[in-house]
């Protein structure tokens, strides 16, 4: 069982309250990173899912930071390609910003073959020093990955992004010359300890997950997206621990940050399927959101920052410049063993990879 030590300030219960989360939204306003502090300068950066809002803005504050090379991986291309004219319009035309250089790569999360194709291409690069996994999916209703079963908010924000986790990792090993160790950051989110996780009794666990949750009678639907939300995000927290525990932070120091509820992004444009509540969603999040630029602050924060702080940072979650607890029943015995389950499954779905090599080279 993880045990709690006196890094965190705040109980894991104390951080996953709402009245600590309306605290965080409405009255935290996380710092940026100044020049001085952090100059990325030589160095390699991959972002996905960077063609609009907190990726694209994450993309922007790396290069005001001095990057030297930055990788935007979209599924669409067109998009990428405005994402990068707009990158390369904010640089100056004079002095060290405007050396940088900036690439679109394909990826499509919901295709395995495709993120395979990415990490081999990564593979090849000269140098990679930060790896940000940005890109995922809230779904407005319930639909299945057609080559894997899987529901989509599973596949993509679990499923793929544990597997360019595990691909990633070993490229930073190797691609990130320097003293410090190559940095990988995966977004995540604060409803992981909002989770109801319905499904953590079920044996085998990811199987739950190709069954359909959707029943209707009358006017009513089963279908819980932020429930769904939820879960991928904690499932992400939960295996993201486990590989944590078995690489040292001096070979690759993997982290999960929490931007925080932001306006601005396209993670709920199923939304616009459903009008009436497309319209209250925008309302709530102009409300309670944070803009793009402070939510992309923690992920710079997270993935720059902490540089006397390596092993401790290492496996842990973010927060507005902080290391703070993941979610509670990540510190239970319940959930030891449930993290045993996700890992030792997860390995297995994704064995098709090579994915025990990819482990196997990191510990070596």
């Amino acid at each position: 069982m993880l045990t709690m030590d006196s890094q965190y300030a705040i109980t894991p219960e104390k951080e996953a309250s709402k009245a600590q989360y309306f605290y965080r939204q409405l009255l935290v306003t996380p710092r940026a990173l100044p020049r001085s502090e952090v100059d990325l300068t030589g160095k390699t950066a991959l972002i996905t899912g960077a063609s609009t809002g907190l990726g694209l803005e994450t993309a922007r504050q790396l290069l005001d930071l001095g990057l030297s090379k930055l990788i935007i991986a979209v599924r669409d291309i067109q998009k990428g390609e405005a994402a990068r004219d707009s990158l390369l319009r904010d640089r100056p035309q004079h002095g060290s910003l405007a050396t940088c250089e900036v690439d679109v790569w394909n990826v499509d999360l919901a295709v395995y073959g495709s993120i395979q194709q990415m990490a081999e291409r990564a593979r090849k690069l000269d140098r990679l020093d930060i790896v940000i996994l940005n890109a995922g999916v809230f779904k407005a209703s319930e639909t299945f990955n057609p080559d894997t079963g899987y529901e989509n908010s599973i596949q993509v924000n679990f499923l793929s992004n544990a597997l360019l986790l595990l691909f990633m990792t070993r490229i930073l090993k190797t691609k990130a010359p320097g003293p410090s160790p190559g940095r990988l950051v995966l977004v995540s989110s604060d409803t992981a300890a909002w989770a109801q996780f319905k499904e953590r009794d079920i044996i085998p666990l990811l199987a739950a997950f190709k069954q359909g949750a959707t029943r209707t009678t009358g006017a009513v639907v089963n279908w819980n997206m932020q429930e769904r939300y939820a879960t991928s995000k904690l499932l992400g927290q939960i295996f993201l621990t486990e590989l944590a525990n078995r690489i040292p932070g001096h070979v690759v120091t993997i982290v999960a940050a929490n931007p925080g509820f932001c306006y601005g992004t396209e993670l709920g444009r199923e939304g616009k399927m459903f009008p009436l509540l497309n319209l209250f969603v925008r309302a709530v999040t102009r409300i309670l959101g944070r803009s793009c630029v402070l939510g992309a602050r923690v992920l710079v924060h997270a993935a720059c920052g902490f540089a006397d702080e390596l092993e401790n940072v290492h496996g842990q979650y973010v927060e507005d410049g902080e290391i703070r607890p993941k979610a509670p029943i990540i510190y239970k015995i319940e959930g030891e063993r449930i993290a045993k389950r996700l890992w030792e499954e997860t390995l297995s779905e994704l064995a098709f990879a090579g994915v025990e090599e990819c482990i196997q080279e990191l510990v070596e």
